[in-house]
């Protein structure tokens, strides 16, 4: 909802506290969800927005620079001029490119990158096609995205995905720029704006990577750009037309090129195609280019006289006196492979030999004068975003920019497991577990009783028998390897603490030794204890009632179910559950999800239902043979509960048959944790479970290695948006693992 709010607020209040807000809180997700879960649903859908922001022929307007802004020269070798598009993304992108900040280079090159190639890649359809609005946005705002990823990629990492980028990015998005037979739906506009933002994430991969490297991987894109103005001079000097049956049967005209390739045309497109590669646009293209390559321009560009003769032409028709009388008229390219035809009678030397500049004249760089320029033409004012281009001062930081290095930056394990849950699909429901370890958490002197997330899944609570309750942070650092310290170590207890959780509603902590206490977990300090009434009955099982109730559950010795109101002093309510029978010590406490029911177990086996509004015991059964271990409610009325039977059973709270039944072959299932409709179960053999609520009994089991868990699994937590496991052993050491 937070990710929609940041585009849904751009439009009406570009520069709005509100949209400020907004792109704070997504940062603030980000960081806080952690890498699998922002890059599942922060930056996925960031993604899915960026190419909203380009939908529509408003938001591909070039926009008005304020000021006279500078024509091609040494400090502006390529132009960067925005459109409403690019003021519009510009928080999407902020946000997108901070999530790459917090967990490094692997979220370029493994999540935005093929996205782009998804966004870029051409339809199914082998035939003539027409872009949708939405394919066309897209293109625009992979162009543009990738344009910022060059910016943060290291050397090695460019070179190693300049293939890539080079077959998957820029071929396609050449291949829709240049096509003779797809149209785009917002005509010319949206066709000359993809290719002012082509030339410049090109010229800027050129910048980076250096004339032999272009050469050798980016030959084919490049002649590819410059090989459309030849078509279309070709086709200007044929009689194109469609006739009634090739526009009945919609077949297009075939058309032998120079080169010895037959290619489809389309009639109708010919009008965009012209209105797009102009004399001004050859002359866009030409000047980085031929500053860029050099000799080597030659090589990889068949036709490059042609485009050097075209963007003469356009010098000439915005200042005809700039070009030698003697070749004002226009001429074929010649043999010549430097660009005669464009002002060899530049009146004075611009001392800017050797430099990037406009255009080579002979062995020289021409710098043109700023009145060269006094009518913009039809592509908008040639300026780079903020003034200057990529050479200016203001600009030097665009070309390669680092990444700060962030403590949550992925690798080892972490980037191990992150790449595995970013493919996996958002529909999947199942939890996988591959014991992938993340994170060690060592402190504890005693056996590990008890683990509990907090709601938001950044921290968990574990209680032990050394006494002590603490707090732990789930921020991912290192490489799986790393071991993480508490936050806070709450140490009011006198005995072993069997009981941990967190009371939603007021976001204090309960634990319980014997005795519940009630303490704050920013602070340490203990809001209230709660003794057992008489000594020598001490409490057996705690339970704390779901938002918005702040009740405690507390069963005793003597089968006594008490209520607490953490607010008020005193008891709520008491019920006795015993009813005359001796079913035993409560073993296990679990509340609905509403709140309005509590099952307890016994000792004995026997499971009673008690609604909490009234105080009447629904349902009272001989659930198991052995002891009761653990118990969880689930919505819809379903409970599942472990014993020392060996068995695990599903049951509706008011039906006599259980909905299914497990049995474990070995070991009892001792701890268990619930994930939608499935349960992840643990012994103390060190095997992990899953099963199903819904399906018939089957239960896939892993065993722990020695490599990823020491010591015999005592209590196990599931954290469900993250997908992970807590595991805590008897050792005092909790283990995080996928």
């Amino acid at each position: 909802t937070l990710v929609n709010v940041v585009l849904g607020l751009i439009p009406p209040f570009p520069e709005s506290s509100a949209l400020y807000t907004a792109c704070k809180m997504v940062r603030w997700l980000s960081a806080k969800l952690g890498p699998t879960v922002a890059s599942r649903h922060v930056a996925r859908n960031l993604l899915r927005l960026l190419t909203s922001c380009y939908v529509g022929p408003t938001r591909q307007q070039f926009t008005v620079s304020s000021g006279e802004s500078p024509p091609l020269s040494a400090s502006n070798i390529y132009q960067k001029r925005p459109v409403l598009g690019d003021i519009v993304s510009g928080p999407v992108l902020s946000c997108l490119l901070h999530i790459a900040h917090l967990y490094g280079e692997p979220v370029l090159t493994y999540q935005y990158l093929p996205y782009i190639s998804y966004l870029v890649a051409p339809g199914s359809t082998s035939g003539p096609s027409r872009l949708n609005s939405r394919k066309e946005a897209g293109l625009l705002a992979a162009v543009t995205l990738t344009q910022k990823i060059i910016v943060y990629l290291s050397d090695t990492t460019l070179m190693d995905i300049l293939p890539r980028i080079s077959h998957e990015v820029l071929l396609p998005v050449l291949g829709f720029l240049t096509s003779l037979v797809t149209g785009f739906p917002s005509g010319a506009q949206a066709r000359t704006v993809l290719c002012v933002k082509t030339i410049s994430l090109i010229a800027l991969i050129c910048l980076r990577i250096g004339q032999e490297m272009v050469q050798q991987h980016l030959s084919e894109p490049v002649a590819t750009f410059f090989q459309v103005f030849s078509q279309l001079q070709e086709l200007q000097h044929q009689d194109l037309k469609l006739g009634p049956t090739g526009r009945s049967e919609g077949q297009l005209p075939e058309v032998a090129f120079s080169d010895g390739q037959q290619r489809p045309v389309d009639p109708t497109l010919l009008d965009e195609l012209q209105k797009v590669f102009t004399l001004e646009m050859a002359y866009t293209i030409y000047v980085p280019f031929s500053c860029l390559l050099g000799d080597i321009i030659r090589k990889i560009i068949p036709n490059h006289e042609l485009v050097g003769e075209l963007a003469g032409l356009y010098l000439e028709s915005i200042s005809p006196s700039n070009r030698n009388p003697a070749s004002m008229e226009p001429t074929m390219p010649s043999a010549s492979p430097e660009w005669d035809s464009q002002g060899g009678g530049c009146p004075q030397d611009d001392g800017h030999s050797g430099t990037f500049g406009s255009v080579l004249v002979g062995n020289r760089i021409q710098i043109p004068n700023d009145s060269q320029l006094e009518n913009p033409g039809p592509l908008g004012p040639i300026s780079g975003v903020g003034g200057g281009g990529l050479g200016s001062g203001s600009e030097d930081n665009a070309l390669k920019r680092e990444l700060p290095r962030s403590a949550h930056g992925l690798s080892g394990n972490w980037l191990a497991y992150w790449q595995y849950e970013i493919g996996v699909s958002q529909q999947d429901a199942h939890f996988h577990f591959h014991q992938i370890r993340l994170q060690s958490f060592p402190g504890h002197s005693g056996a590990v009783k008890c683990v509990a997330p907090l709601s938001s899944e950044d921290f968990f609570l574990s209680g032990s028998k050394d006494r002590t309750v603490r707090l732990w942070p789930l921020y991912n650092y290192g490489d799986g390897t790393n071991e993480t310290a508490p936050r806070l170590v709450y140490a009011q207890h006198r005995k072993s603490v069997f009981y941990v959780g967190q009371l939603e509603a007021p976001q204090h902590v309960v634990s319980c030794d014997g005795a519940v206490h009630v303490w704050d977990p920013f602070t340490g300090k203990t809001l209230r204890i709660v003794e057992p009434l008489d000594s020598r009955v001490p409490l057996t099982a705690v339970a704390v009632m779901p938002a918005p109730h702040t009740s405690i559950t507390m069963a005793s010795s003597d089968s006594t179910l008490r209520f607490v109101d953490c607010r008020k002093p005193g008891l709520q309510h008491e019920f006795r559950l015993g009813g005359g029978l001796n079913p035993g010590l409560v073993r296990s406490l679990a509340v609905s999800p509403s709140g309005r029911s509590v099952v307890a177990g016994f000792s004995s086996g026997f499971m009673v239902l008690l609604d909490t509004r009234t105080g009447l015991v629904l349902r009272g059964w001989p659930a198991h043979e052995g002891d009761i271990l653990q118990i969880k409610a689930v919505e819809g009325s379903v409970l599942v509960s472990s014993s020392s039977d060996h068995s695990l059973t599903v049951w509706k709270e008011l039906e006599q048959k259980p909905m299914h039944h497990y049995k474990s072959a070995s070991d009892p299932i001792h701890t268990f944790d619930l994930y939608g409709s499935e349960v992840v179960t643990g012994t103390v053999a060190n095997k992990i479970g899953v099963c199903s609520l819904l399906e018939p009994p089957s239960q896939a089991t892993t065993k722990l290695s020695s490599e990823n868990f020491r010591g015999t699994l005592t209590s196990l937590a599931l954290l469900p948006t993250k997908r992970h496991l807590l595991l805590g052993s008897d050792n005092g050491v909790i283990r995080l693992l996928a």
